[in-house]
């Protein structure tokens, strides 16, 4: 398969899940440099073994990363590209699901706690992307190739509300936010050669909700899904991949929908 891929890369949230399985997308499609950042550090550097175990010549930097926590951001995003000179690509990933409170029952803290993380932490990393991208010049000179891509990870329900069964009212909000920034962002750095677009999954096979699965906790919203099924995690990474390559060139402030069908019913 020829590589439509090239350059560094940066992912947040990428010891597990749809972040770790976007780092292996990257990889096989032709990135060399990787940057796996992740609040579990001992989780990003097992991820970077088994990156450079299985593809030969990549060059991957496991980092610590508090998403809320501005200096983390900056020191992380400093790191990669001390270390690699540039960022490609940037996938905004790290999040959390939020309690399952109807908002008279949702705590402050938790409340406070959810946006930070998912709305409030990706555009702390957008920013300080952004501002590495600005000066960076593109890889190829083409109207296809920009100075930088970045994917902020959204959710279907960041274009639809949570129903009953699964009452996530603090993710709902801060779901809308991401994709609300990422249409305002795509508008102001179109221009400049910078290419935002957000992905929405929907209910995907991660860790998380197999256990919920296990415990039939989920059976109810996955019967509403048209396709039937899950999606893995490989499904999103190479939808996340799509829209890193020059594939999508023409797409900018798009929230992508990789739901089987959930939303559109």
């Amino acid at each position: 398969m020829a590589s439509f891929l090239h350059g560094a890369g940066f992912i947040t949230g990428a010891a597990s899940g749809i972040g770790k399985a976007t780092a292996f997308s990257f990889a096989s499609h032709g990135v060399t440099r990787l940057a796996l950042a992740d609040i579990n550090l001992t989780a990003a550097e097992a991820a970077a073994r088994e990156l450079t175990s299985k593809f030969t010549g990549i060059d991957v930097i496991p980092l610590g990363l508090d998403v809320r926590k501005e200096k983390s951001i900056v020191d992380a995003v400093a790191e990669t590209t001390g270390r690699f000179g540039r960022i490609d690509y940037a996938v905004n990933n790290a999040g959390i699901g939020g309690p399952h409170d109807l908002s008279a029952d949702h705590s402050l803290e938790e409340w406070r706690r959810t946006v930070d993380i998912d709305l409030n932490g990706v555009w702390m990393s957008s920013r300080a992307e952004i501002k590495v991208m600005l000066e960076q010049e593109k890889r190829k000179n083409s109207p296809r190739h920009n100075r930088g891509v970045i994917i902020n990870v959204a959710s279907m329900y960041g274009l639809v509300a949570t129903s009953l069964n699964t009452p996530v009212v603090s993710y709902t909000a801060a779901k809308h936010g991401v994709i609300g920034l990422t249409r305002a962002d795509a508008i102001a750095y179109a221009p400049k050669g910078i290419r935002i677009n957000a992905v929405c999954p929907g209910y995907v096979a991660t860790p998380l909700v197999e256990q919920a699965m296990a415990a039939n906790v989920m059976q109810k919203e996955v019967d509403k899904i048209p396709v039937g099924r899950l999606a893995s995690m490989d499904e999103i990474a190479d939808h996340i991949t799509f829209l890193a390559s020059p594939m999508s060139s023409y797409m900018y402030g798009t929230a992508m929908v990789a739901d089987g069908g959930f939303t559109i019913q």
